[in-house]
């Protein structure tokens, strides 16, 4: 019997340098040093490469996302989020959070994805978003569907997050 192999092309993300200096600051502010913190990241998708053009901060959108301590978005909160994927002609590229040690995956992030679709990026910054942040210390993760994922962060993450000019 043979197996069917699928072979997926790497994700990158990517960011414009002062986009991620902002994007890093205003998780660390909004954290107000002892709850969690995070964003939607917009942009467009063309092959494997994902560009951030926009962040929108999850407190944006629901402003007790941070009350329990971690972030817990209500669904009314998404609807906000489609109409200005609509306006802007932009989608969902990838989520980030922000945890108070390391950038693993806790069980919580692995059962309750922000997007449950299969290839959106979820990224977790260390340290509440404190810079300067390691690049091996970041986490960036692929879901797979039925709440697996695929790490493609810490050591490995310098081909996938692309910080540039």
């Amino acid at each position: 019997m043979e197996v069917a192999v699928l072979w997926l092309p790497k994700s990158e993300l990517h960011f414009r340098a002062a986009e991620w200096v902002r994007l890093v600051d205003e998780l660390h502010q909004r954290t107000q040093g002892y709850h969690e913190s995070g964003a939607f990241l917009l942009g467009r998708i063309s092959g494997r490469r994902r560009l951030v053009e926009e962040i929108v901060f999850y407190d944006d959108l629901d402003s007790a996302a941070y009350d329990t301590g971690v972030v817990v978005m209500r669904a009314a909160s998404f609807g906000p989020l489609w109409d200005r994927c609509r306006s802007s002609g932009l989608q969902v590229v990838a989520d980030v959070h922000v945890h108070g040690g390391s950038a693993r995956q806790s069980l919580a992030d692995k059962q309750n994805p922000m997007i449950a679709q299969k290839r959106h990026l979820a990224m977790i910054l260390p340290s509440m978003a404190r810079a300067p942040i390691a690049g091996d210390q970041i986490g960036l993760y692929e879901y797979r569907g039925r709440h697996r994922w695929k790490s493609l962060g810490h050591n490995r993450l310098s081909s996938h997050l692309i910080i540039g000019p």
